[in-house]
């Protein structure tokens, strides 16, 4: 009974290597991360080692890889281009070594070569005389894909051997790894994007994906690299030490990677396997691990090989930088600027050494884009070595069972009207008092350039709103002189000097007080053009979307903004209470104002003054100002310095003052 649950088990674990074989090998469209497919090939290999009687000539342990595509005609490696047994931790490499020393009937430490694993695609290219005559995928090992037209276009693969090595050998077959920088990677998938078609998954794939492509003038665009790192067939040529080869090649033009390091002992070859860990997120491109190989060629086929791998060299893998889960929920969280994010709830699984649960999905347009759903398997990786994020879903894993998520209406903290801007990639919670947000909104209400309430700081924010002192704008007014001396580092003076603080600032104007409130897409610049053009709270909250896009300067953007903020019952509650506690401006009409109608735009060092605090003026006075030169530009204040604003000024026609002429202005006008 438990042969058969084992012959079973095996026969399910080759299917689906095969399966996943030719999602890799042939497709270039792998499914699922690499780590998981190594896994489940130790797992297969285990077993057929405890029954042995069980094992087939199919088996997927019994040769490297996938046939190759029928696409190109097939080319046979003279020597097989065998695969490399997998090493995942130090007592696995330790041990590595001790099957070596026992082998070779030797003690002591033994001199190893450590390289970086490429994630790219293998190839073997034949050099006849000096002339690059084919160039090959890896294949299935036996066999690969005559891709010579596409080798050619690759410009760090030399046509022609260079003599720098002396004499060049009749026969040179040397073997790399042909892989797309991080770099070129990027640039390919912004071009691809804007051209509408898919991005590439990974630079893996990007790589095998041009050197597989039928037009070679295809594979010339795209940005490909390679390091060679061994070779096959060589007459003409004696190499007694890999790194002797890893020397030499560079010498007739062909790359080898410089971080390739000799090292006596397995200790040696361990440390640096840590060292690249360490450093790995700094690389230019992508790698999975390194390779470490007896350095001794005599050494190297005293030892041999396996049915799959040489017992001479093994490779230690990186922690899985990418894992297959399942998402288990999506919830949203709310940001401290009412942001709402949201998020995959995961199985956990392990990823770079750290447990991996959640992971952000940025917003409606990055979820749609990637089709994810509550009950998808998906491929996870931490970003840059640290953030998780969801890389794909596994499609052939979805089941009925499966729901897309749609973002909620309300906000899940304070139940406020959410809302996604015209133009935005983002859905924002519209509520003044949301608890999620309510420190960043209390701390810009009492900024200088808002309610400026100086002395209460981050620190003293914080502590209110922790010990629920302030739960929304107007709880400040109602602080009392015992209730803020309890805090940390208040005593009786501090206190006193802060209530002062807030009765003056009850007196503002009303452009101010509009951009305390923090209203999404409405800064210092528009909250003045609001206050200018309406005069009072009560004449703008009777607006409506149409009214405010009839207004220079505000767009569909920030009239949705402006509207739905407004017609939140809680925001107006607040601001009421505001009122109530006894904030006040006073009411201006921008028609009234001495400047109104014009539109300033400053240039250049303004003598005993600072240009924001020339724009405040102005603004006080009616005007509005801009950044830049336009038709709608009325007087461009030039000081000293002033670029290309002030020759832009004189092209168009407009009214220039000096800093002098300006201040003789604002003196008659205040």
């Amino acid at each position: 009974m438990v042969q058969k649950f084992v012959k079973k088990e095996i026969e399910a674990l080759r299917e689906a290597l095969r399966y996943h074989n030719h999602r890799y090998y042939v497709l270039d469209d792998p499914e699922i991360p690499d780590a998981e497919y190594d896994r489940m090939m130790q797992q297969l290999l285990t077993l057929e080692a405890e029954n042995p009687k069980l094992i087939t000539p199919d088996s997927p342990t019994r040769r490297v890889g996938a046939p190759p595509l029928e696409m190109f005609q097939s080319v046979r490696h003279e020597l097989p281009m065998l695969s490399l047994a997998n090493g995942f931790n130090d007592e696995e490499i330790r041990e590595f070594d001790r099957k070596i020393q026992r082998m070779l009937g030797i003690k002591g430490p033994v001199e190893y070569v450590g390289e970086p694993k490429m994630d790219g695609l293998a190839i073997e290219i034949r050099y006849e005389n000096g002339s690059l005559v084919r160039g090959a995928t890896r294949g299935d090992g036996t066999s690969g894909e005559d891709v010579t037209a596409n080798i050619r276009t690759i410009k760090a693969i030399p046509l022609r051997l260079r003599e720098d090595a002396g004499t060049i050998p009749a026969r040179l077959h040397v073997r790399g790894e042909v892989f797309m920088p991080l770099a070129g990677f990027k640039r390919l998938n912004q071009e691809r994007e804007r051209a509408g078609n898919p991005a590439f998954s990974n630079p893996r794939n990007a790589a095998a994906g041009s050197l597989r492509q039928l037009d070679s003038h295809v594979t010339a665009a795209r940005p490909l690299d390679v390091y060679f790192y061994g070779v096959g067939i060589v007459a003409g040529l004696t190499f007694t030490s890999h790194w002797d080869i890893l020397k030499t090649l560079p010498k007739f033009g062909l790359k080898t990677n410089p971080y390739a390091k000799l090292c006596l002992g397995v200790e040696a070859a361990i440390t640096y396997f840590h060292d690249l860990l360490k450093i790995r997120d700094d690389f230019p491109y992508e790698m999975d691990g390194v390779v470490i190989k007896v350095n001794d060629l005599k050494l190297q086929k005293q030892l041999g090989e396996v049915s799959r791998s040489p017992r001479w060299a093994i490779a230690y893998k990186f922690p899985a930088s990418q894992e297959m889960t399942r998402i288990e929920d999506i919830i949203v969280q709310v940001g401290r600027t009412g942001i709402l994010t949201p998020v995959a709830v995961m199985k956990p699984v392990v990823v770079e050494g750290a447990t991996v649960s959640r992971a952000t999905l940025h917003n409606q347009d990055e979820i749609e884009r990637k089709d994810i759903r509550v009950g998808d398997w998906v491929i996870v990786q931490r970003a840059g070595g640290v953030i998780p994020e969801v890389v794909r879903v596994i499609l052939s894993k979805r089941t009925p069972e499966s729901r897309p998520f749609v973002f909620p209406k309300k906000c899940p903290v304070c139940a406020s009207p959410v809302v996604r801007l015209p133009g935005e990639a983002s859905h924002r919670c519209m509520g003044i008092s949301c608890p999620a947000q309510l420190k960043a909104r209390l701390r810009h209400f009492v900024a200088k350039r808002a309610m400026a309430i100086d002395g209460l700081g981050q620190k003293l924010v914080n502590q209110m709103v922790d010990k629920g002192i302030v739960k929304n704008f107007s709880d400040i007014y109602h602080l009392t002189r015992e209730t803020i001396a309890g805090l940390d580092r208040m005593g009786e003076t501090s206190a006193r000097n802060l209530l002062d603080e807030i009765e003056k600032s009850k007196r503002t104007t009303f452009a101010r007080f509009l951009y305390a409130l923090g209203i999404p897409l409405v800064g210092e610049h528009l909250a003045q053009v609001l206050a200018d053009h309406y005069g009072c709270f009560d004449a703008l909250v009777k607006t409506d979307e149409s009214s405010l896009l009839e207004i220079n300067e505000i767009g569909p953007q920030v009239a949705q903004s402006v509207q739905t903020f407004l017609a939140t019952p809680e925001n107006l509650e607040t601001i009421q209470r505001l009122f109530e506690a006894g904030v006040h401006y006073e009411e201006t009409s921008k028609n009234e104002a001495p400047l109104s109608g014009e539109v300033f735009v400053f240039t250049g060092t303004l003598p005993g003054m600072a240009r924001d605090e020339a724009k405040q003026i102005v603004e006080k006075l009616g005007a509005t100002t801009a950044n830049q030169v336009s038709r709608k530009i009325t007087c461009v204040v030039a000081g000293e310095k002033a670029g290309s604003k002030l020759q832009k000024a004189r092209a168009l026609g407009l009214k220039i003052l000096t800093p002098e002429a300006f201040k003789a202005i604002i003196e008659e006008k205040v």
